[in-house]
């Protein structure tokens, strides 16, 4: 299966959950079921065995989705019978990023050499809220290399003000030729 066809099957689920009114419900069931995933990564590949029978799997997702909506329990079945349970996440992602375009939510990635603090967070947020007019949900990562500052990923956009970043574009210039 492909990243489109990914996007089509997580946008039909979007789209059922929106014309049900479960938008919500079911994004926070995906979360839970991504974090399960993250941490449990076999539990894909043992539904993707082909020399299991096709009834098997799919009695293994009901068994292990006990408490999830019908919806999700039944999209994920599709998935498995289909041989493309491996696009779940895909699958998830996509959803989320209807969801947030439905709901005026922008998605951003801050990168920093130390985890960010709590106060830190929320002024990043307050900034990135004032200047695009949207709800921001914001990921933090730290990343060593970026020696200090934060690097921002929003929406295939980076803005990059690492001191790593500067230290880069200062050695180019003091490289580059004199004219």
């Amino acid at each position: 299966m492909t990243t489109d066809v990914a996007k089509v099957y997580g946008g039909a689920l979007y789209d059922l959950a929106a014309e049900e009114g479960l938008e919500d419900e079911l994004l926070t069931q995906q979360q839970t079921l991504t974090r399960v995933l993250a941490a449990e990564p076999q539990w894909l590949r043992l539904l993707a065995i082909p020399s299991i029978p096709k009834p098997e799997r799919t009695a293994l997702l009901d068994e292990a989705l006990t408490g999830v909506h019908p919806y999700l329990v039944n999209f994920s079945k599709i998935l498995c019978e289909r041989e493309s349970i491996g696009e779940l996440p895909a699958c998830f992602k996509e959803y989320r990023r209807r969801y947030n375009k439905a709901h005026g939510i922008l998605t951003a990635v801050a990168t920093a050499a130390v985890p960010m603090t709590e106060e830190q967070k929320a002024r990043l947020t307050e900034k990135l809220a004032a200047a695009t007019g949207k709800t921001i949900h914001l990921e933090t990562r730290v990343d060593e290399s970026c020696l200090g500052g934060v690097r921002l990923d929003v929406e295939g956009v980076r803005l990059d003000g690492t001191l790593k970043s500067r230290l880069d574009t200062l050695r180019q210039t003091l490289a580059a030729p004199a004219d």
